[in-house]
This record gives structure tokens, sequence and C-alpha cells, in this order.
């Protein structure tokens, strides 16, 4: 199938004078652990990029352990108990009202594949997916998502090539385009293949991003990314350009943050800092 290559970047729909929280995106963030190895910094980076980023509501359903390191991180959002395996995810989303699930960041192995593949078959809003929940999803083998134009996946390459090897493609990663189209097109989701000029993909489209730099090659970056786009599709836009607008701002928020900063000092709450600046600039683009 030949791609139609997709240059220009999707406007950010305008807010009613009139709007209120509740109808410019309910995001939930399902997101953290605590173990050994703990992930509580994922889920606010996350949440707060959500809120950033226009959301009206953001709701963080974590491990009862995590959440009271979430209270400082991010008071604009509210939390709720996560039980892991014992829940249904779709469940969570609607008792919150949810338009958008973001899952993934920090999340360890608390949720598994089956987890995410009924959520894919039962919950109609958006999906982004990343992270550890990525990785679940690989277990999974070949799987189907009843509304696929709503998903949003967004591997690094690593993830990227989990997922092929869990749907028995052989194809490089290192060919970035290729493969995110071909995992595109067998899955009919959108794919934001990350790294220096993300591939964004619905297997029709293809746009490679050209903000950012290697100063966002810092952890925590990913996860902010995961909640731009989801508080994008969370304002009625497209799965599809709610990412191409997302990895274009997310990168523009890097650069901004490397011309005052630097790259080497740069980490992934500096782009929290500067996101608003990156919206701002948005306005006079194009």
């Amino acid at each position: 199938m030949k791609l139609e290559h997709i240059t220009s970047v999707p406007k950010l729909p305008d807010r009613p004078a009139d709007a209120h929280k509740g109808i410019v995106g309910r995001i939930l963030v399902v997101a953290g652990s605590l173990g050994d190895e703990g992930m509580v910094g994922a889920p606010s980076l996350t949440a707060n990029a959500a809120l950033r980023s226009g959301a009206g509501l953001v709701q963080i359903a974590t491990q009862r352990t995590v959440m009271p390191h979430l209270a400082a991180l991010v008071p604009c959002a509210t939390t709720r108990t996560l039980e892991g395996r014992a829940d249904d995810l779709t469940a969570v989303a609607v008792t919150f009202g949810a338009d958008v699930v973001a899952i993934g960041p920090g999340l360890r192995d608390t949720v598994t594949g089956e987890q995410i593949v009924n959520l894919l078959g039962s919950f109609s809003g958006g999906l982004v997916i990343d992270a550890d929940a990525i990785n679940a999803l690989a277990t999974v083998g070949k799987w189907s998502a009843k509304w696929p134009h709503n998903v949003v996946l967004t591997p690094h390459p690593g993830e990227m090539k989990r997922l092929l090897d869990g749907w028995g493609l052989n194809l490089d990663v290192k060919q970035r385009e290729d493969c995110a189209a071909r995992y595109a097109q067998q899955t009919g989701v959108n794919v934001v293949l990350k790294g220096a000029g993300t591939v964004v993909t619905d297997g029709r489209r293809l746009y490679v991003n050209q903000t950012g730099n290697a100063g966002m090659a810092t952890g925590g970056t990913g996860d902010i990314l995961t909640g731009v786009i989801a508080a994008l599709i969370g304002q009625k836009m497209e799965a599809f350009d709610a990412a191409v607008l997302g990895v274009h701002v997310h990168g523009l928020a890097g650069d901004t943050a490397a011309e005052e900063l630097g790259r080497i000092s740069l980490i992934a709450t500096d782009l929290l800092r500067f996101l608003p600046e990156a919206f701002s600039d948005l306005r006079f683009e194009g």
C-alpha cells in the first residue's frame, strides 16, 4: 500500500468560551507501581503532561501504595486504587467517565496482556498504550481492537521489536517507516515509533517529526508524550492527528528547554515547564 506522506501539523481545536472541565477531556492514567523498583514518577509525568496539554480532568489509577506519593506530585489530579490483575480496566474507565485511557508508564507487571486486549475490545474511547502495557500486549501475539482508529501505540525501538515479534512479522526495526507502517496496517491502529524523527502512521498516512533533540534521550520523556497525546484526543482530535500534533509539540517543548538549559542537563520535568510555551508557539506556525 502506498503511504500518503503528511508534512503539515494539525491545528489544536479552539476551546469554547463557555467550556468547563467536564467537556475538554477526562483522562484516566493507568500507571505506576511500587516494589523493589518503584515507578512513582511515571504516572505523575503522564498526568501532569495531560493537564498541561489541556485536559479538564485527570485521574490516576494505581496501586494503593503509590497513591500517597502522588498527592504532592500531581495536586491537580485525583487517584483511585487499582488492584492490578483483579481489575476490569474498562469498568475502571467507565466509572470515571473517561474519554481517554492512557495506560502503561511504570506499570511493571501489575496488569496482563489479556487485560489490555479486553480493554481494546470493550472501551470505545481513545486509548494510548505505552511502555509496560506495550510489553504486556506483545506477549499476547496477535490481537484485535474493536475501534482501532481510536488506539495509539507509542513504542520505542525495543518495544516495537517485541510487538513485531509477537505478531510474527520479521521486520528490521531500523527500517523505521516500513516496520511502523506494516504493523499499523496489520492491526489497524495508530503507531508512534519514538526516536530521532519520530514516525507516526495509521498504515495509510505517515508523518516524520522534525522537532526535538538529543537532550530528550532521558528517562520520562516518553511518559510525557503519552499524556500529551491523550489530552489532545480528549479535546476531540482524531487519534492520528492528536499523535502528529503531540509529537510535534512535545519536541517543541524539548527544543525550548534545550535552548535555555542545554541538552546535557535536560530532564523530563523540564518538558512540563516548557509545554505551555510550546502550545503558545503553535499559534504563530504556518
